[in-house]
């Protein structure tokens, strides 16, 4: 089969590679039909983490059931699923607190836990930028879709990882009817979690960021924009509440995080958000950061390539602030979403900017870290393009 192969900082090939197969009872395979390329994927092109050269990238996966394991009794041959992106066993003490991200059955390394398709330090599984996909525990990890996954699917794949993402940093800063929340970020998540904001009925949403691109997105659904390259969003958020703040706020950006000129600040946005945040408000921290980033010391310096940001704690802790961190438990909010999405209340699709065949992934990507203009969000469809 065709897949995406990770060979070094900043190349991906596509190459044939072995079929998957069927390794253990209760997997199935699927075969991909839509597969995102996922900001966190870039981290892994960018060489700033671990991720071997010759695995399969891709974690944001949707198909169509082409083999069952013998102990595999809900999910069917032919079924449309989506994946979402932590793989999980469904019976850990981790996953039967809800926390599937953090499961400690798939994630081989002792003192370790969480496990993902195509993903640095968790797990060696294969990602789903490929033809076809293993997945471990198929009733457990598949999210079976409706008679309209087919003609939908665009908007169905983005349950993989950045819809419930984007979701579980609402979750986590406590977003309400009524809110204002502050977003940093208008990447995918971060327009995912002020698309979710909006769905819980937030009252205002701002979404900070520098790329004009993505913040006109940010402003068609209803976000109010803030571009840093004129604007410092602790200012305009304070002015316009009275110099309160946000109720709350949420960091889609991670460790990698830079100003207009280029500048890397791990602690950029984290740092807006503390400050632009009023006492006892919350924070969801989304935005990847590591332990490890290799590309760190010379990007900032020894501290942060080292995991450690030095974060405003003091001001953190003296406004009594409550924050939430960590990638999200997808199975938590999936089904949800799904029904959202089937009843016509929600679009994720909207953030969309490519649909290109597998082929066109090593351009894809090129395209998509480089930031151009109008690459908000590749899909890539290994059977042909939409």
């Amino acid at each position: 089969m065709k897949a995406a192969v990770y060979e070094g900082p900043r190349r991906v090939t596509v190459k044939d590679v072995p079929d998957p197969r069927i390794e253990h009872p209760s997997d199935i395979i699927v075969k991909i039909t839509s597969t995102n390329i996922c900001g966190s994927d870039l981290h892994m092109y960018e060489g700033r983490t671990s991720f071997e050269t010759g695995r399969t990238l891709g974690h944001e996966n949707l198909g169509t059931v082409v083999e069952v394991g013998p102990a595999v009794s809900k999910v069917k041959v032919g079924d449309y699923v989506v994946l979402p992106f932590n793989i999980a066993c469904g019976f850990c003490e981790q996953c039967e607190r809800g926390y599937t991200n953090y499961c400690l059955t798939m994630q081989p390394k002792s003192g370790m836990a969480g496990a993902a398709y195509g993903f640095a330090e968790m797990g060696p599984y294969q990602g789903g930028q490929a033809e076809l996909l293993r997945v471990p525990y198929g009733d457990f990890n598949a999210l079976r879709l409706g008679e309209d996954a087919a003609e939908r699917q665009v908007d169905y794949v983005m349950l993989a990882d950045i819809f419930p993402t984007g979701y579980h940093a609402t979750e986590m800063a406590n977003v309400k009817p009524g809110d204002q929340t502050l977003v940093y970020g208008a990447g995918p998540v971060g327009l995912m979690a002020a698309y979710s904001a909006l769905l819980k009925g937030a009252g205002r949403v701002w979404v900070a960021d520098h790329h004009p691109d993505r913040l006109r997105v940010a402003e068609e659904i209803g976000a109010v924009p803030i571009d840093m390259r004129e604007e410092n969003p602790v200012e305009v958020v304070k002015d316009a509440t009275h110099g309160m703040g946000a109720d709350n706020g949420c960091e889609c950006v991670g460790y990698q995080a830079h100003d207009p000129q280029g500048h890397e600040d791990a602690s950029l946005a984290m740092n807006g958000l503390i400050d632009a945040v009023r006492f006892t408000g919350d924070l969801g921290v989304v935005g990847i950061f590591l332990p490890e980033d290799p590309g760190g010391k010379e990007a900032q310096g020894e501290l942060e390539a080292q995991g450690k940001v030095p974060i405003d704690f003091g001001l953190l802790w003296f406004k009594g602030q409550r924050l939430g961190t960590g990638q999200a438990p997808v199975k938590r909010y999936n089904r949800a979403l799904r029904d959202l999405i089937a009843h016509g209340k929600a679009e994720p699709s909207f953030l969309v900017s490519h649909e290109l065949n597998l082929d066109e992934a090593p351009s894809a990507y090129e395209h998509f870290d480089a930031r151009d203009d109008g690459w908000t969000k590749v899909v890539l469809h290994p059977g042909g393009a939409g």
